[in-house]
Parts: C-alpha cells; sequence; structure tokens
C-alpha cells in the first residue's frame, strides 16, 4: 500500500453506496478509479478519475487495476433477473477479483449484505459466523451468497466481504430512502412493529470500507482484529438496534398513511458488529438522525 496516496478502483462509483464510497476516499487522501458505465456520471471530486465501461470486462479489469492499491466493488444490480445477477455477481465480480491479484492489489472490499445470514423469527442475534440461508431463499441472498462463495475462491488475495443491512442516506438510487418508500405508499406496508429492522447508515458504511480500502485497518491473524491476510474477510456493519415500529411508522407517517401492524412471529434480534467496531469502526449517525433524515427526504418528495 502506497504511504501517502493510495490507489483504489471503486465499481459502481455513481451508486449511493459508491459515491459515498469515493468521498469518503477522497477525504483519506485517496486516488480513486471510478468506474462507471455512463459517461459523466462519477463524482466530480478532485482525486477522482471517471473510467467507462463494464467491470467485468477482462480488457477494463486489467486496464484499471494495475498499480492499483486496493479495488472496491459496490455492484449488484438488485431487482434485475436472476440470470443477470448471476452473470454480474457470480460470473463477473470474480473476473475484477483475479486481475486485482495478477496485478498485485493488496486488498479487495466486496459489497456483499447481511440478507445472507437466516434471520428468521427465532434465530437471535447473528454474527459473521450466523446461519447463511441455503440456496433457494430468492434471487438476491442467492446470488450474493454465491457471489462470495466465488470470491473465496481467488486465491493470493485479501478479501473483505463487507455485509450491510438495510443502507439509509440520502439519493435518488437508494433502496430504503425512496424504493421502498414507494412500496409502502402503494400499499406494502404490513409487518410485526416488533420485528428487527437492522440498518446502516450510508456515510458510516462508506468510512469502514474506506479504511479498509486504505490499510487504516491493519491486517490480522485474528478476524476480530483485522482481515486475515491472504484470506476472506466477512464483516457486519449495523447501526444501533432500531424495529420496524421506528422505520415504518416515520415512512407512513411522513406519506400520510397507516401501517398495518401484525403479531405474526418475526425476528427480534441484533445484526452484531463487535468485528467491526474490534477494527476501530464507530458509527457516527444514530437511529434519531437517520429517521430524521428519512421523514425530511420523504416530506420534500412528496
Amino acid at each position: 500500500m502506497a504511504e501517502d496516496t493510495p490507489v483504489v478502483v471503486v465499481t459502481g462509483a455513481n451508486g449511493l453506496v459508491g459515491a459515498a464510497v469515493c468521498r469518503a476516499l477522497v477525504a483519506r487522501s485517496a486516488r480513486v478509479r471510478a468506474i462507471v458505465r455512463r459517461a459523466g456520471s462519477a463524482p466530480a471530486l478532485d482525486g477522482v478519475t471517471e473510467h467507462v465501461g463494464d467491470p467485468t470486462d477482462a480488457d477494463l479489469a486489467r486496464a484499471v487495476t494495475r498499480d492499483a492499491d486496493a479495488v472496491v466493488t459496490t455492484v449488484h444490480p438488485m431487482g434485475s433477473p436472476r440470470e443477470v445477477q448471476h452473470r454480474v455477481g457470480v460470473e463477473g465480480t470474480p473476473v475484477l477479483a483475479r486481475a486485482a491479484r495478477d496485478a498485485g492489489v493488496a486488498r479487495l472490499v466486496h459489497l456483499s449484505t447481511a440478507g445472507v445470514y437466516d434471520r428468521s423469527a427465532g434465530v437471535g442475534d447473528v454474527a459473521e459466523d450466523g446461519a447463511l440461508l441455503p440456496e433457494g431463499s430468492g434471487d438476491h441472498p442467492d446470488t450474493k451468497n454465491a457471489t462470495d462463495a466465488a470470491l473465496a475462491q481467488v486465491t493470493g488475495l485479501t478479501t473483505v466481504l463487507v455485509r450491510p443491512p438495510a443502507i439509509l442516506g440520502a439519493g435518488d438510487t437508494s433502496i430504503w430512502n425512496t424504493l421502498r418508500p414507494r412500496e409502502i405508499r402503494d400499499g406494502e406496508r404490513r409487518v410485526n412493529p416488533l420485528k428487527s429492522f437492522a440498518w446502516v447508515h450510508v456515510e458510516d458504511l462508506a468510512a469502514l470500507v474506506a479504511d479498509v480500502a486504505t490499510g487504516a485497518v491493519a491486517t490480522a491473524d485474528d478476524p476480530r482484529r483485522g482481515p486475515v491476510a491472504g484470506g476472506t474477510t466477512p464483516v457486519i456493519v449495523a447501526g444501533e438496534p432500531a424495529t420496524w415500529r421506528d422505520y415504518l411508522g416515520t415512512v407512513t407517517d411522513a406519506l400520510g398513511v397507516a401501517p398495518e401492524w401484525t403479531d405474526e412471529p418475526a425476528w427480534t434480534g441484533r445484526l452484531l458488529s463487535d468485528r467491526a467496531r474490534g477494527w476501530g469502526w464507530t458509527p457516527q449517525v444514530g437511529l434519531a438522525q437517520a429517521m430524521d433524515e428519512l421523514r425530511r427526504g420523504l416530506l420534500a418528495r412528496s
């Protein structure tokens, strides 16, 4: 890792998470190679160079990883047909990983999801070694699990699988600030209010990703202290405990519709972020601030 100006490749740099990661990297004096599919869509920041193309293209992967220190992958086409998710995630992401490995890149930081874990009613708290959902649980968890497994097969690279739950934060591509509220407005608002709502703010998520990518989090033999050198290390990143009463209540109040509370069995455990905290991560955005930001954003768009 270069001492002064690490070079970090970021895929999906125009997305909610990708753009936040670019901002966090620039704040840490990194130079960013931002991969986007549409020209002019990368964050306009000093230190960010736009590269237009498909990050799963082997030629582009080799070009952007040359002399780079780290790669951050944030691309996964949620909502696309399963074959598209498989092609981009399971088949495509390892192409970039192998190019990074062959170029001597120190670290690959992959944005996975806490959605790969079994969080059914009665499971309790979930840490990184929690049970994963079995094949057949849905297109998104299936392809995310398969992508994680495929990346673990790329040897000779230090890989970190960052697993956030619901990602809050303002942005046109935000699932939980924009897309989910549309579904709620259209009638999808039936849930047990006590069901756990695991979340993290995008800026806090980006802070951990940037610290790992720039080497601020040192490798360690014990994953409780840092990523395992040459191995694949998952890390859960979640904010303070919350329930669906917090999230759905905020959204329905802002939209002027009524929630439909049920008493159906629900997961009431926590996602444990002890590993991330052991790496020095401390979330800065609390639940009250996140809900206030969510409410103000919804009211502004109504």
